[in-house]
């Protein structure tokens, strides 16, 4: 009996509506360029994080995922600049090559959603790969202190514990999804 894995559903969904809709290049550029937005917003916060990749001035990191890639090339000032595919187009032209490896949508959301890191294949500068993990191990994004600067204290604080109850409910549904589809016919409830 062929069993599927319980959110492939909703990967098959995903990649049949990426397939059928594929978006101009300026769009995916102009979402690439708000997705730095946000980044360079968070690395802002940190200066070790800007000091660290300032010593990494303009070398290029390119991170693929599926049919999206991202090229950014790193800032005289520690941030990154989203390199459009005319200048780095070749795959291998990255100074860092990171392909993250887990295909499936929903794991990966789940891995990130966890914390953790997705599985990536990596090539290239050691050193640059090494300052790219410093970030992800130690830079995070403080939400609930952005929203206190612009709707105060308590209103950051019953934000931040509503979403962290439905990430931690997500989380358990999705469990039990895979829980029910591991083991046919056991009742789990």
């Amino acid at each position: 009996m062929n069993i599927k894995p319980p959110m492939s559903f909703v990967d098959d969904v995903f990649f049949s509506i990426t397939r059928q809709f594929q978006p101009p290049a300026w769009a995916t550029l102009e979402v690439q360029r708000r997705l730095l937005l946000l980044v360079n917003h968070v690395l802002m916060q940190e200066p070790e994080a800007m000091n660290r990749l300032a010593r990494q001035k303009g070398r290029c990191l390119v991170m693929q995922w599926n049919q999206w890639s991202l090229a950014v090339r790193i800032t005289p000032a520690g941030l990154f600049d989203v390199l459009p595919p005319s200048e780095w187009n070749t795959p291998g032209s990255g100074d860092l090559m990171l392909w993250i490896t887990e295909t499936s949508p929903s794991s990966l959301v789940q891995t990130l959603m966890t914390g953790q890191k997705p599985p990536v294949r990596i090539e290239g500068d050691v050193q640059l790969a090494a300052d790219i993990n410093w970030l992800f191990d130690h830079v995070h994004w403080d939400i609930e202190e952005d929203v206190a600067k612009l709707l105060g204290d308590a209103t950051a604080y019953a934000l931040g514990r509503a979403v962290r109850r439905a990430q931690a409910a997500l989380l358990q549904l999705m469990d039990r999804i895979k829980g029910a589809v591991a083991t046919p016919g056991s009742n789990h409830s």
